[in-house]
């Protein structure tokens, strides 16, 4: 599969880069700055750019057979521009012609009881909570604007750090998934994982789901 991944050297970006990489996809990373890839594969293309244009994104992504995005906006870029750079993706990949769109949300938007979101809980941390926001309104984007591709958003649990990669998780819908013990967590290796799994044998067209242990 030729993937087009924005985002590629962040945290999360990285490790699905390499797990890609690791099943024999063809990989494009997209990202701000070339060098910070240092991945090497006869796989892997890097090339620089990210999500802001409309027509930029559909001359990247033409020829791909998915495009998977990991963005995350620039600290000073503003509050809604995760959402605007959603749309200018969801626009260039139509214009591009490629119908599968995977996209790394948040967890915030999960629910944690019937009608109440993780992020409007009193427990939830004040210095993530506008990113948080900010991801639960590009779900909604999605969800509204993306009719045509096979998209899918996939939520972290509320903690994904760089850890082991195990293969063994479970996933949810739209409920936060939390084990015995009340916690819910992932490493970024094995969330890379659930997303390529989705990749391969997609399960949630047009729907939102999670993965946590």
């Amino acid at each position: 599969m030729k993937i087009a991944l924005f985002g590629a050297s962040g945290m999360v970006g990285q490790r699905i880069l390499h797990e890609a990489l690791q099943r024999g996809h063809e990989v494009t990373a997209i990202v701000r700055d070339p060098e910070k890839i240092t991945e090497k594969n006869p796989h892997l293309k890097t090339v620089k750019g990210d999500q802001n244009d409309a027509a930029a994104v559909a001359k990247l992504v033409a020829g791909h057979h998915a495009v998977v995005t990991a963005f995350s906006p620039a600290g000073n870029a503003g509050a809604d521009a995760l959402v605007k750079a959603t749309r200018s993706l969801i626009d260039g990949v139509k214009q591009a012609g490629v119908k599968r769109l995977v996209m790394v949300g948040g967890a915030g938007s999960l629910e944690v009881a019937p009608g109440v979101q993780l992020v409007d809980t009193p427990q939830f941390p004040a210095s993530y909570r506008q990113i948080a926001i900010d991801h639960r309104d590009a779900l909604n984007v999605m969800r509204k604007e993306a009719a045509g591709l096979q998209w899918t958003n996939f939520s972290p649990p509320a903690i994904i750090e760089p850890g082991q990669r195990t293969g063994k998780f479970r996933t949810g819908t739209d409920q936060l998934v939390v084990d015995g013990q009340g916690n819910s967590r992932i490493s970024a290796e094995d969330y890379a994982v659930a997303l390529l799994d989705e990749l391969d044998n997609p399960k949630h067209i047009g729907a939102r789901f999670t993965a946590a242990y």
